[in-house]
């Protein structure tokens, strides 16, 4: 049978004799305690730690586990799209199934160990009777967003009168104390993510929780030892950007765990693939060739390296995953309008997808100056070239650019169905016997063999074999001729001719 809140025990009594829940084996264990002993468990078992998390495994995740060990509050410090705020919430799998409280206890204080004054009248006056209520391990995690409104009543607490008056107590009374939310989240995890946002009267709040154990409310000579982990999110660009961690939390932070972005193309891959929305309902089947998948993760790789683009910012590995969802859809929207069972993606619907790549690309002066859009085709233009090269290296290409050189042209209009664009292409002599390197034979779907022949034309575009516009489509490489020895650059006379 399931093991439910109501199969638990429901008093202080009954939990005192629990083997599970005993006063002896509990009284003493603090949450570190806990996350440490069934962190243990779990690396002598073999499962993973943190499941759908790739590319951390030998960098990240044996440095959280030494964190965790050693008992310590820690920060995750990384640029966007690192998966630091989806690693914390995992923290939560290393927690019991069930943690007993007092019941109504605002901060959910321990049967054994109560802390507020509400909590321990309770006990002094039902002791054995006391009911007692369970939290899942969901329950015994509390996040907030670092913004620089917040202030130190949200955090820690302040005094309510609306509660004293309720109540008929006096306003000095500890049981008119509204709670902020480092007490609620006593016996779980509290996580702070953007840390440097968080005004530095603020940070200053957190010195007695990490160091003594223990929180002051403003107004009140008390002190409650709450049992926390703290755990904190940070980008490096904010230490000087937007605010900074100051120097006394930092020295106070047991761990700094630096995250990084998929360090192989393979590693990015996996990560959009598993993220990204592309196995969808509807009237149409969606293919997303190897090929394509391959060129849009490495317009991030690429963007990441590039100098127009701001290092300091990063590029999110959200990118890749946005520009797949906008290229899949596309493709479906074209599919559908043309009638057909088969939605394949194509090149040019990753220029339709600029809008999911332009957003997320931080610019330097000279990227300002270009223009987002034309950062972003640069990049898309390099990563076909890139993977153009892994498949055709080497091969006889002269064929298909002569059909160009000597005057012809192909343009694929997206209202175009897959039928007509083959007929079109096939007008090229050699284009659709290179398909057959990219998986799409003549046993394949005409989708499938579009969408290849497609990149053949853009990788040949990519490395300036071929031209292609917007109005034209693919054509012949305009060539500069070099001038003869005396004459004068075609060019430059031009502009003269011009300027006169």
């Amino acid at each position: 049978m399931a093991i439910t809140s109501q199969n638990l025990p429901q008093t202080l009594g009954a939990l005192r004799s629990s083997e599970r829940f005993s006063e002896r084996r509990m009284l003493n264990r603090t949450v570190k305690d806990e996350l440490r002993e069934n962190l243990l468990t779990r690396l002598g078992s073999k499962e993973p730690l943190f499941p759908g998390i790739i590319g951390y495994e030998d960098t990240v995740v044996p440095q959280i586990v030494n964190a965790i060990l050693s008992r310590h509050n820690f920060i995750l410090l990384g640029l966007r799209g690192q998966a630091k705020t989806r690693i914390i919430r995992m923290l939560t799998t290393l927690f019991d199934d069930w943690m007993p409280y007092i019941a109504g206890s605002e901060i959910r204080d321990s049967p054994y160990r109560p802390i507020s004054r509400y909590a321990r009248e309770i006990v002094l006056h039902k002791n054995d009777d006391t009911p007692i209520a369970w939290m899942t391990p969901l329950e015994r995690y509390v996040e907030k967003l670092a913004t620089p409104d917040v202030t130190i009543a949200d955090m820690i607490g302040d005094i309510d009168p609306i509660k004293a008056a309720r109540r008929g107590q006096d306003i000095s009374d500890e049981l008119t104390i509204h709670y902020g939310l480092l007490p609620r989240a006593n016996r779980g995890i509290f996580a702070i993510n953007e840390l440097p946002d968080l005004a530095g009267k603020i940070q200053v709040g957190l010195f007695n929780i990490m160091q003594e154990g223990d929180v002051q409310i403003k107004g009140y000579p008390l002190r409650m030892p709450l049992d926390l982990l703290l755990v904190f999110t940070a980008n490096p660009e904010d230490y000087t950007a937007r605010g900074k961690i100051i120097t006394p939390l930092k020295d106070r932070i047991g761990s700094e765990v630096r995250t990084h972005y998929p360090i192989t193309v393979e590693q990015g891959l996996a990560i959009t693939r598993q993220e990204s929305w592309i196995e969808r309902d509807g009237p149409v089947k969606i293919a997303m060739p190897a090929y394509m998948q391959e060129v849009i993760e490495q317009v991030a790789f690429l963007a990441r390296e590039d100098k127009k683009v701001d290092k300091r910012s990063g590029v999110s590995q959200r990118l890749p995953i946005t520009v797949t969802e906008n290229v899949v859809s596309n493709a479906e929207a074209r599919a559908v309008r043309c009638g057909e069972k088969i939605a394949v993606a194509k090149v040019s619907d990753i220029y339709n997808a600029l809008p999911s790549i332009t957003g997320k690309l931080e610019l330097e002066y000279e990227g300002e100056l270009k223009g987002p859009e034309t950062v972003a085709r640069e990049l898309i233009r390099l990563a076909v070239a890139r993977i153009y090269s892994s498949y055709f290296d080497g091969l006889n290409m002269n064929s298909i650019v002569q059909f160009f050189d000597i005057g012809g042209s192909m343009k694929l209009e997206g209202a175009l169905s897959s039928r007509d664009a083959i007929r079109r292409l096939q007008t090229i002599h050699g284009l659709m016997e290179k398909t057959s390197a990219l998986g799409a034979g003549p046993g394949d779907s005409d989708a499938l063999r579009v969408s290849a022949a497609e990149f053949v034309l853009e990788g040949l575009h990519a490395h300036r074999r071929i031209s292609r516009s917007e109005e034209m489509g693919f054509s012949a490489e305009e060539r500069r001729r070099e001038p003869a020895p005396g004459e004068e650059d075609p060019r430059r006379a031009k502009t003269k001719r011009q300027y006169n």
